[in-house]
């Protein structure tokens, strides 16, 4: 009872954090279209960081006893899903100008196949035949939930192939980091990975931004980017990877990418809440599928778990 009351709350978390991305991308994000994407991406993790130094300076005693091989996976965790990952999305949405977005979304929704297949060769979890197929139901699921029962849409001309390659990348990229960042887990506690995730990928956006010479953009920066960059740094920046760690902690990362298509479905609410737009009846039956999906996935991997650590 006890295990499972943990897989519920760990699935639960980030099932939210997951809806938090989803109000980022849909409301807070877009509204910093005048920047460039390297810079954004800097700010959205360094001002997070600046902040955690102030409460969790004691993060850095773990340096001490840190191997090789643990500071090589956090690098690898915030060349993934920090830096890679988020500038591979934002680029692919740059591309298609914001307007046309099914061929980016559909190729992102091709996580969870990279989850599940590194976490079987790097973590050596166990796949049930009812997890596959729980799996399957909830990716079906997140098509209908997105397109309906239309194929993509490939109008977008030249730009869409470069929009579809960049968010094959973003798919790869954060897929690894959910495997790797399970890894880490096995070791360190959530608070010191978010630390070392935000600290490690604002100094590769550093060099980034410096190498390209983007710090120029600081002028071009607005009050309400200002503030939009306050809001994600205490909400869908690094509050949401707080609790997307917390709950990691609980799950296996194969169950995690799952409980992520809840991306998805928030995007579509926040969408109808503040652009007006409306669901169709095919997306309705998506999203309680998704959720009925979400929920057999966790039953199903709870006897899995026991005996690990």
């Amino acid at each position: 009872m006890k295990l499972q009351r943990s897989v519920f709350i760990g699935a639960a978390s980030v099932s939210i954090a997951a809806a938090l991305w989803g109000f980022d991308g849909v409301v807070l994000t877009p509204r910093l279209y005048n920047l460039d994407i390297g810079y954004v991406v800097f700010m959205v993790h360094a001002i997070p960081f600046v902040l955690m130094n102030v409460f969790l300076f004691r993060a850095y005693r773990v340096l001490r006893h840190m191997t090789l091989s643990d500071m090589i996976i956090f690098i690898l965790v915030a060349m993934t899903g920090g830096a890679i990952g988020t500038l591979a999305i934002v680029k692919a949405l740059f591309l298609v100008n914001f307007r046309n977005l099914t061929v980016v979304v559909l190729l992102q929704k091709l996580q969870p196949v990279f989850v599940i297949t590194l976490a079987a060769i790097i973590l050596r979890e166990g796949l049930r035949k009812n997890f596959l197929l729980w799996a399957a139901t909830a990716i079906l699921a997140s098509y209908l939930l997105t397109f309906g029962l239309h194929l993509p849409d490939f109008s977008t001309g030249s730009r869409t192939l470069h929009a579809a390659l960049f968010a094959l990348l973003a798919a790869f990229s954060f897929g690894s980091s959910t495997v790797l960042s399970k890894k880490i887990l096995l070791k360190y506690d959530f608070i010191t990975a978010t630390f070392f995730r935000y600290g490690l990928t604002s100094l590769l956006m550093f060099i980034y931004i410096l190498a390209a010479a983007k710090f120029t953009q600081i002028g071009h920066t607005t009050p309400m980017n200002w503030l939009i960059f306050i809001i994600i740094a205490f909400t869908t920046g690094s509050g949401a990877i707080f609790l997307y760690y917390f709950g990691l902690n609980r799950i296996k990362a194969s169950v995690s990418t799952i409980c992520e298509l809840s991306f998805p479905l928030s995007a579509i609410v926040f969408d109808y809440v503040f652009n007006g737009n409306v669901l169709g009846v095919m997306q309705w039956i998506g999203a309680i599928i998704l959720i009925v999906a979400i929920i057999n996935l966790n039953r199903v991997s709870v006897p899995s778990l026991k005996g690990e650590g």
